[in-house]
């Protein structure tokens, strides 16, 4: 099997300031056309340092390398002559090119005022030059991409801006050198996810361990888990060929975790709870939260189907004044309580004139807690106009950030169990 390594430059990404979108998707493409990606670097824009890279992936014995970032005008990218120079070739000026990236220039610069032209060719000079030696990938901004070979390892620069290298992906994949790398005989690499709710890790890892003494050797199967969102991912990446051992493992872990394991096929908590709303109208109304909930459910494309709106009630007078929670309860139980949490989710059923409605209502810290109500304690409560009720009180660990965030999900699946009953 083929085996790939990717770089991603650019300092902002190497900081932190920027997340990196490119090596994920770079790495899920691969995979469908059977190169297995075995190194993602990130490094800054130096040319040593991209140089350094380069040649650890080379000495790994990687086939193909992936570049992202690097090919702009100014005087950090410094991509293309990097890799031109790790892979024995020099570069040349295509006056050519030139035009075709003045072409696409010249609409946006023409709705600037009093435009240097000739400053702008100079400044996009740096962008028109290409490997004597290679291929010359057309721009989908104003950066080409290329295709050098050391001889050893064949080298893919494509542009930083995600929309541009995936819209270059494509012709990069077709061309020749490509083509020739991957040869007739592509491996597919399946890849299949399970999401499990209510579980840990060290649950799964159990599982996992039995699986091997049950079904034997699971060599062929590249097994990952991960705790994502208070949910825990179980990734598989498999040849063809071990379908089966994948199929045994599956029931398997069916078979010990069936209430758990709430999607077989990748699908998130987001898209099956779209799925099971449709035809309805749903409401929220959130206090910790504080639109966090919301906003993950507009999130899914097509929400506004079923997805009304809902009410922000932060403070106890908008909780009042706006989803008639009676103040009488709030001094009785205090705002974090079940009792609290099921009169926002009747306010939200009234207020928006939905058909259900989830409430969360909790202490996100970091200050707040009691001995009775600790720090992380959220209630939620799904109610339906038809009388539906699903409610819950639980303690989330971690800090604020995280507490509300993982908030959101635990609604989510008290959503989902109620839209399945």
């Amino acid at each position: 099997m083929l085996r790939a390594g990717i770089v991603v430059t650019g300092t902002e990404v190497l900081t932190g300031r920027v997340a990196d979108a490119n090596g994920p998707w770079l790495s899920e493409h691969l995979r469908e056309v059977g190169v297995d990606v075995a190194h993602i670097c990130v490094c800054g824009d130096r040319k040593e340092d991209l140089t350094a890279q380069l040649q650890f992936l080379a000495d790994q014995g990687v086939d193909l390398i992936v570049t992202s970032g690097g090919l702009g005008p100014t005087a950090d990218d410094m991509t293309l002559p990097t890799v031109a120079e790790f892979a024995g070739t020099t570069l040349v000026f295509d006056a050519t090119l030139e035009e075709a990236i003045m072409d696409r220039l010249r609409p946006m610069a023409n709705r600037w005022e009093n435009v240097d032209w000739e400053a702008l060719r100079v400044g996009i000079a740096k962008q028109a030059l290409v490997p004597t030696q290679g291929q010359v990938l057309d721009p989908v901004g104003t950066a080409p991409g290329a295709i050098m070979s050391t001889g050893d390892v064949l080298i893919v620069v494509l542009p930083g801006p995600p929309h541009e290298l995936q819209r270059m992906w494509p012709s990069a994949v077709a061309a020749g050198p490509f083509r020739a790398l991957l040869g007739d005989d592509v491996t597919a690499i399946e890849q299949t996810t399970l999401r499990l709710y209510g579980i840990t890790e060290p649950d799964i890892a159990e599982t996992l361990r039995l699986a091997e003494s049950a079904l034997g050797d699971l060599a062929a199967l590249e097994i990952t888990t991960c705790l994502r969102r208070s949910e825990v991912e179980v990734v598989t990446r498999f040849e063809a060929s071990a379908q089966h051992l994948w199929t045994r493992l599956h029931e398997f872990i069916q078979a010990r975790h069936g209430a758990a394991l709430f999607s077989s096929d990748g699908s998130t908590v987001d898209k099956l709870v779209a799925g099971l709303l449709r035809g309805r109208r749903l409401a929220v109304a959130e206090s910790c939260t504080a639109g966090l909930l919301g906003a993950r459910i507009a999130d899914v494309a097509g929400s506004s189907e079923y997805f009304l709106g809902g009410v922000i009630s932060y403070a106890n007078e908008v909780k009042i004044g706006q989803l008639h929670v009676d103040p009488q309860l709030l001094a009785d139980h205090g705002a974090v309580s079940p009792q609290v949490a099921e009169a926002m989710a009747d306010g939200a059923l009234k207020a928006v004139g939905a058909d259900i409605a989830i409430s969360t209502t909790g202490v996100a810290g970091p200050g707040g807690g009691t001995p009775e109500k600790p720090v992380g304690t959220v209630c939620f409560c799904v109610k339906t106009a038809a009388g539906g009720k699903a409610e819950l009180r639980v303690v989330i660990p971690g800090n604020r950030n995280q507490i509300r965030e993982r908030s959101t999900t635990v609604a989510l699946h008290l959503l989902r169990r109620l839209l399945q009953r």
